[in-house]
């Protein structure tokens, strides 16, 4: 696979309490997504995202795709993939707010593999996910995944 870089803008106008930004892709998949602190800690706009929320999607969406490809390696390609993550951002002790834990909820509807076969190809799936050895390095990952089905 060749070396990948993306890119995304953010502007932001006013202090972090009151103020707002916008973040846009550099492909233009999205652009003009408001956040701010108040989306950021849960207690505002839920039409707001969120810097953790972006991750949490960015991780679910790197784990789909490597799980769906241990899948189809494994001669069980996916009907059905839904993958759901929750980042925790904490207070860490002399450090500030850090993220501290990403969890990956699974289950997927394939058909000729068994429960063993399902899970080596998950844990393969989250040993080889780039986001997954990014937030490892700095805080836990769990996966937690179901095979609905199978043989």
């Amino acid at each position: 696979m060749p070396r990948i870089e993306r890119n995304a803008t953010v502007t932001w106008e006013g202090n972090v309490a009151r103020g707002a930004g916008e973040i846009t892709a550099g492909t233009g998949a999205f652009g003009g997504l408001p956040y701010s602190l108040p989306s950021r800690i849960g207690a505002g706009d839920e039409a707001k995202t969120s810097p953790e929320e972006l991750l949490a999607a960015a991780h679910a969406g790197c784990y789909a795709m490597g799980l769906a490809s241990e899948l189809t390696k494994r001669g069980a390609p996916p009907q059905l993939l839904e993958v759901r993550c929750r980042v925790t951002m904490d207070e860490v002790e002399g450090k500030g707010h850090q993220i501290v834990h990403s969890t990956i909820d699974a289950s997927a509807q394939a058909d000729g593999i068994d429960a063993a076969a399902f899970a080596d190809a998950a844990q393969v799936a989250d040993e080889e996910c780039p986001f997954s050895a990014l937030i490892r390095a700095s805080a836990g990952v769990t996966i937690n995944a179901e095979l609905e089905g199978g043989t």
